[in-house]
C-alpha cells in the first residue's frame, strides 16, 4: 500500500478530511516519486551484479555454506539462495516505489524466520546475505538515493534478527 493509500484509509476510517500534515506528506511523496522510480530502476537493471556481489561476500565469509553438507552446497541449493536474494531485492524495489515498507511486510516477511528455521537455513547467514545485498545495492546509488533505499533493506535485516 502506498503512502497515499495509507493516509486516505486512515482519514476515511476516522470519517474526516485530510489534515494539513497529511496533505504535506502526500505532496512529499509525489515530489520524490521520480527519484524513487530511478532508484528502483538502478536496482532492477543491476540485479545480477548486486546478487553476484552479495553471494561472493557471503560465501567468502561463510565458506562452510557451499561445502558438502552446507545449506548452499550443490547447484540446486546454491540457486535457491540466489533466488531468495533476487526475491528480497525485488521486495525492496516494491517498497521504494510505494514509499512504504508495507509491501515488504505483506509479501515477504510474514513468517520468514519460522520458514527458514523449518528449512534449517541459518538465520545469521540470511542476515549476512541481506547486509551484503544492501551494501552492493547502495554502492551503485548516489548518497541521497542510498539514504532513501537503505531503510528498506534495514527493515528486512531487522525482521530477520
Amino acid at each position: 500500500m502506498s503512502v497515499i493509500n495509507q493516509i486516505i484509509e486512515t482519514a476515511d476510517d476516522q470519517l474526516r478530511y485530510l489534515s494539513v500534515s497529511e496533505l504535506e506528506a502526500i505532496r512529499n511523496y509525489m515530489t520524490t516519486g521520480e527519484r524513487r522510480l530511478q532508484i528502483a530502476q538502478v536496482l532492477t537493471e543491476n540485479k545480477k551484479r548486486i546478487i553476484d556481489e552479495a553471494q561472493k561476500r557471503l560465501f567468502a565469509k561463510r565458506p562452510e555454506y557451499v561445502q558438502p553438507g552446507g545449506n548452499a552446497y550443490g547447484d540446486k541449493r546454491y540457486n535457491q539462495c540466489l533466488r531468495d536474494y533476487d526475491w528480497y531485492l525485488r521486495l525492496v524495489t516494491y517498497g521504494i516505489i510505494a514509499g512504504s515498507k508495507e509491501p515488504i511486510e505483506s509479501i515477504g516477511l510474514i513468517g520468514v524466520r519460522e520458514m527458514y528455521n523449518a528449512l534449517n537455513v541459518p538465520i545469521a547467514g540470511m542476515i549476512d546475505a541481506m547486509v551484503f545485498l544492501k551494501e552492493a545495492a547502495l554502492s551503485l546509488l548516489d548518497p541521497d538515493s542510498a539514504a532513501e533505499a537503505a531503510p528498506y533493506f534495514d527493515y528486512i535485516i531487522n525482521a530477520m534478527s
